[in-house]
């Protein structure tokens, strides 16, 4: 790996001094296969991507700032022992070492009621991903759950959108650490509500496939931040930096149907957190409470250029505040859920 990433080194150098002009894709596609040779994945994933990029309007812009986020990884991998050990973690999953799913079972749990809020599904080549993104009830912590199958074959339809889990969840080590994996599910409490949902292409719930056994890097490191685990322990509060809920955002919690949001501020505290603490994120769940959607903005953040003119969002706001479970990327916000007055989950 390191003599692929030293090799990637030179090559943005030279991309950088040529001019981004007489950027050639198939040079990409070339240096993709070589990484993967290399045992690089991640890094060979990310080049990958940016024939996408390529085809924007805007896209110098956006492939000078690709560059960098690639050029910053391979420096980062090249000088990882002066790296904090959660850094350290990232850079290598980031690369491509993998964490075998047994080694992520073992680490801390945090158990919590788990709002799903949303889901969103994406094809690359041959293959399916499904993300699926809790909130946590009484912690306010955020997490990813990942699923894969093949194209056309059924994916897990476990988690359904606008339902709550009362489960231990347990985390992939990282500086920011947000995808995780359902360690264990406990009765839902007698006080909780049965949830309603008004679904949109969520699937037949009873498909329950494995959830996704792709590996990352080994260690079982305390989410505190040091102590080596030789077996599983349970966070109580399961309160971190990362999601972390201060308050409710003015929303009704209407006995736990809505999961608590937060103003757009302190949204973009913790998103601002997250990228601190990992530069290379690209998606972060929010929970904003209390906002007016418009045709190109939420709680004023802009959308995605995908997903503007939220019709469905707009009618159920009626013009008045609502809570609305998002999706942020570097490209602005995808709305993923929202709640009507009555509790109702209204899948966007």
């Amino acid at each position: 790996m390191s003599a692929g990433l030293a090799e990637l080194e030179r090559w943005l150098a030279d991309q950088v001094r040529q001019g981004l002009a007489g950027t050639d894709a198939d040079e990409w596609d070339d240096l993709a296969k070589r990484l993967v040779d290399a045992q690089a994945p991640g890094v060979a994933n990310a080049l990958s991507r940016l024939r996408e990029v390529r085809m924007a309007d805007d896209w110098p812009s956006r492939l000078l700032a690709e560059y960098s986020l690639i050029n910053l990884l391979a420096v980062a991998y090249r000088r990882r022992a002066e790296l904090p050990g959660p850094l350290r973690q990232t850079v290598l999953i980031r690369a491509g070492f993998p964490v075998a799913r047994e080694d992520v079972l073992v680490r801390p749990v945090v158990r919590d009621r788990w709002h799903v809020v949303g889901r969103r599904d994406e094809e690359h080549d041959r293959l399916t991903a499904r993300r699926v993104w809790l909130r946590g009830h009484d912690t306010g912590r955020a997490a990813l759950i990942l699923s894969f199958a093949a194209s056309g074959q059924p994916l897990d339809a476990s988690l359904v959108t606008g339902t709550t889990i009362d489960a231990d969840v347990a985390f992939y080590p990282g500086a920011a650490p947000l995808r995780a994996l359902v360690a264990a599910r406990h009765a839902i409490p007698r006080s909780l509500p049965t949830d309603r949902t008004t679904f949109a292409d969520q699937g037949d719930a009873s498909d329950r496939n494995a959830s996704d056994d792709r590996a990352d890097l080994a260690g079982r490191m305390d989410l505190a931040g040091g102590t080596d685990l030789g077996g599983r322990s349970v966070v109580p509060d399961g309160r971190a930096e990362f999601g972390g809920r201060r308050d409710l955002g003015g929303r009704v919690d209407l006995d736990g149907r809505v999961p608590p949001g937060v103003s757009p501020e302190k949204a973009l505290g913790e998103i601002a957190a997250a990228v601190t603490a990992d530069p290379w994120t690209d998606s972060w769940p929010v929970v904003l409470a209390g906002v007016v959607p418009g045709r190109t903005s939420v709680g004023g953040f802009p959308l995605h250029p995908r997903s503007r003119d939220p019709w469905r969002l707009i009618a159920v706001s009626g013009g008045r505040p609502v809570t609305v479970a998002a999706e942020w990327t570097p490209l602005g916000l995808r709305p993923l859920t929202t709640w009507a007055d009555d509790g109702t989950a209204v899948i966007l």
